[in-house]
């Protein structure tokens, strides 16, 4: 068995996931370098031990994010001349497929800290239904949040200009993020009915509103945003209102990953502790109410 085979996985057949992380570590380290060709998917499938469906997909990962070319061509894929180079795009573009890659690890932990989880409900949602048709098969799932707590002066969403003593766009605010929070929820625990997997969901509450969403993948990934606030009109409880809000689904995604080189691997290591410091101080338990 290879190094990789044997640190990736131990038993367990690697993922496209892993396979892409093992061939983009030879990048980084020069084993592999730009313009030269990759080995015939036949050799990787048997160095990886995995089918040839498996390091074609990983091929075609690697080049979604820049590392490759000629992926299509019936010779080996080219390392490309900038590897490495991901660029960021919208949360609903990419969180998705993220999430989707961390699920085919055989423990999956998620800790997130957004403002609603509106993204994160469907950016899971084909992880979810893959799990239910038997075609992803972790064996636990572990999902932490964070949300603003129900009772702070959000810095948004909120009126542009202050009305004393109207809550209208706090409540539906709080509305939205209860929603999210319970359809979280219900999702992974309904699959205890139709699998053996370990489901464990926690949220927690903090005392500010975050200016940034955050979201640790297995932590082995970070993916961060800015939110990015607006002043528009919306329509609340019937009325034309000015509020300043932010829209998380467009928010631009830099994603970091550990296998990616030593900064990478230094801000994701400083995402999970920065999540842990919240999660383990200031915040505070979550009622969702229905």
């Amino acid at each position: 068995m290879t190094p990789e085979r044997t640190a990736m996985n131990g038993s367990r057949k690697p993922s496209p996931d892993d396979v892409a992380k093992a061939l983009r570590a030879r990048m980084h380290t020069g084993d592999l370098k730009p313009g030269d060709s990759l080995p015939t998917q036949a050799v990787l499938a048997g160095e990886f031990g995995v089918d040839r469906g498996v390091v074609r997909l990983a091929l075609q990962r690697l080049q979604g994010d820049g590392w490759l070319t000629d992926v299509t061509r019936g010779a080996p894929p080219k390392v490309a001349n900038r590897p490495g180079i991901r660029v960021p795009q919208q949360t609903a573009a990419v969180l998705g497929p993220r999430v989707l890659s961390a699920f085919e690890h055989d423990e999956v932990r998620i800790d997130a800290l957004c403002l609603t989880a509106e993204s994160l409900v469907l950016a899971m949602a084909e992880s979810l239904t893959r799990i239910r048709t038997g075609n992803l098969t972790p064996s636990s799932v572990k999902l932490r949040v964070l949300f603003p707590a129900r009772d702070i002066a959000l810095a948004f969403p909120r009126r542009a200009e202050p009305v004393e003593g109207d809550e209208a766009v706090h409540e539906r605010w709080l509305r939205n993020r209860n929603l999210q929070g319970r359809a979280l929820r219900q999702n992974l625990e309904s699959l205890r009915s139709t699998s053996e997997l370990g489901i464990d969901v926690a949220m927690r509450a903090l005392p500010f509103t975050p200016p940034v969403k955050l979201y640790v993948l297995n932590g082995a990934e970070a993916l961060f945003a800015y939110y990015t606030v607006e002043e528009r009109e919306e329509m609340i409880e019937g009325t034309p209102t000015r509020i300043f809000d932010t829209l998380g689904t467009l928010s631009t995604l830099f994603p970091f990953e550990s296998s990616a080189g030593v900064r990478d691997q230094q801000f994701v290591a400083q995402s999970a502790a920065w999540f842990e410091s919240l999660w383990s101080t200031i915040a505070t338990p979550v009622v969702l109410d229905a």
